[in-house]
Formats: C-alpha cells, sequence, structure tokens
C-alpha cells in the first residue's frame, strides 16, 4: 500500500457489467497478490481506459498497482473494450455516466471486495467532471470515498487563446457537432482529434457545460453546483499540467474546485517553476515517461494520506 513496499509485476485481466439498455462495460483490474484499497480511474472525452494503463504494464494504472492499489480502469459506454462501440444512432450521454455506468463500477468493485473495502477515484480531464457530478447526485457513495485525485480536470472554459478557439469554438462546438449531425455520432478516433468516439448527446451536453455559468444535467435539470453547495466531495487534489493552455488551464482548474461547494482539497502545478524538470501537458502528464517519478508519486501520496 505505501511506498516502502517494493513494486511488484500486477496482473491485468477484462471484467465486463451489463448496463440497463444491454451494452457491456469493461473494467481493466490491474492487482497484485495481497491488493489493498481499490482505486476506480474515469478517462475524460473522446479518451478511453487506455490513459491510464497498457498492455506492457506501463501507465498510471499499473504503477499503483505494483505499489499495493487494486485498481480498476473503466471504459465508458462504447469506448475502448466497451461494447458495442459508439456509432450511429447511439443515444446515450454523459447524463447515462454519470447515473448508470460509474456506479455500476462501483458496485462491482464492492461485490468483488466487499462492503468494508476502502474506494479512492482517479479521474483525468472531463472524467473529473462526471465523477463529482455523480458524486454530487449520490451522497452515500461520496460518503465511502476516501480521496479523488484529478489530473487536468475542468468544467467550464473561460481563458482565451488561439489554442480555445481552435480547439473548443471551431472544433468542439461547431465542426464537430456538424461531424457528429452528418454521421450520427463524433468519429474524433477517426479524424486524429482523440482515442475515441463520441456520441451527439455527450458532445452536446459536454459543450453546454463548457460554455455555461449553470452546472445543470439537460436530461433532468439536476443542479450539481447547488447540490455541492453544502459540501460532499472527498477530499481531492487538483493537478494542473504547466503546459495545458485550455483542456486543463489553471485558472479554469481553480474555478472548477470553487465551484464544487466546500471539500479539503489542495493543487499540484505541473511545472518547472514547481520544481519539475519539464512543463507537463494535458496528456503527458500520464504518459511522459519522466511522469513515473514526477506525477505519479503525487497521486500516491495523495492517496496514501
Amino acid at each position: 500500500m505505501t511506498a516502502s513496499h517494493l513494486p511488484v509485476t500486477p496482473q491485468q485481466d477484462s471484467l465486463f457489467v451489463a448496463t440497463p439498455d444491454g451494452a457491456r462495460l469493461h473494467l481493466r483490474h490491474i492487482h497484485a497478490p495481497g491488493a489493498g484499497p481499490a482505486v476506480l480511474m474515469v478517462h475524460g472525452a473522446v479518451a478511453n481506459a487506455r490513459t491510464f494503463y497498457s498492455d506492457r504494464g506501463k501507465g498510471l494504472g499499473p504503477w499503483l498497482a505494483a505499489r499495493g492499489y487494486d485498481v480498476y480502469v473503466l471504459d465508458l459506454r462504447g469506448r475502448g473494450l466497451s461494447t458495442p462501440k459508439i456509432g450511429h444512432g447511439h443515444a446515450h450521454g454523459q447524463t447515462e455516466s454519470i447515473c448508470e455506468d460509474i456506479p455500476l463500477a462501483l458496485e462491482e468493485i464492492v461485490r468483488r471486495r466487499g462492503e468494508s473495502v476502502e474506494i479512492a477515484l482517479v479521474a483525468h480531464s472531463w472524467g473529473g467532471v462526471l465523477l463529482s457530478a455523480f458524486l454530487a447526485r449520490q451522497p452515500v457513495w461520496a460518503a465511502r470515498i476516501k480521496a479523488s485525485v484529478y489530473l487536468g480536470s475542468k468544467r467550464s472554459i473561460r481563458v482565451w487563446n488561439w489554442h480555445r478557439c481552435y480547439e473548443i469554438e471551431f472544433f468542439w462546438k461547431r465542426a464537430g457537432r456538424l461531424l457528429a449531425w452528418w454521421q450520427g455520432y463524433l468519429p474524433a478516433a477517426r479524424l486524429g482529434m482523440g482515442s475515441d468516439d463520441e456520441t451527439r448527446k455527450s458532445l452536446r451536453q459536454s459543450a453546454e457545460w463548457v460554455a455555461a455559468g449553470v452546472w445543470r444535467d439537460s436530461d433532468d435539470g439536476f443542479d450539481y453546483a447547488a447540490a455541492l453547495a453544502k459540501g460532499g466531495l472527498p477530499p481531492t487534489l487538483y493537478l494542473i499540467g504547466g503546459n495545458d493552455p485550455v483542456r486543463g488551464h489553471e485558472r479554469d482548474v481553480r474555478r472548477f474546485a470553487a465551484e464544487s461547494g466546500p471539500h479539503e482539497h489542495a493543487f499540484g502545478v505541473l511545472a518547472r517553476t514547481a520544481g519539475m524538470t519539464r512543463d507537463y501537458g494535458h496528456i503527458d502528464m500520464l504518459t511522459h515517461p519522466q511522469a513515473e517519478q514526477e506525477v505519479y508519486p503525487q497521486v500516491l501520496a495523495w492517496l496514501g494520506k
């Protein structure tokens, strides 16, 4: 469980959980003998579970598992090894991720490990928004989570630069939605805009949250900010890339933490100004070889507090 344990080579297995509409969610289970607390990892938009692991044992998931954690990496519906893959006419969106996919993954962890298992959460990018939204709706689950770590997570974007003009204003809000209307879904992987695709609903819902001052669900009007206004989130570490100009800019990450209500939290800036060897970007904060020495230990330290 602690960094003093000698790292071991963890085993990887694929688990599958059925959703109410008959889809199958993939959970990558990464573990070593005598695994301790469980960690659920959730990826961001136009991405999948490979954000956190590789078959060769690279990534934050295997790194934590080698140090005693029982790691479960979720492929949200239609992404990664979850089936069926996102395609024309698929109607699910982020509401289903919040209300069905994430709780199903946690229920599977409890089923395997028992009611007394300690659970922590780790997310990258938009995955942090989905997790906080889930916890806002599920205070019973929120009370069970020991700690969370969000890497490059923000809900809305207010910073203005040319990266925003291209990635958000042009692609995400305009070209992406036009493509999704034409194709029936956003083929982001084929376009080289991400590692996985998005449904029209998830694209629309996320674009609304990125732009809007209010944080509400478009399906039922649930007000996430109001639900969290009195607290409820577990202790959370927000890690910020020093070279992340739009998808996880420091000002947007700090505002996300502030609108998430009162909760114990801390920020870590992954930059030369904080003593790092480089300024980390939105993706390479998890994938760069040096992240094992500079980023991953911060996650481990927070989970072990």
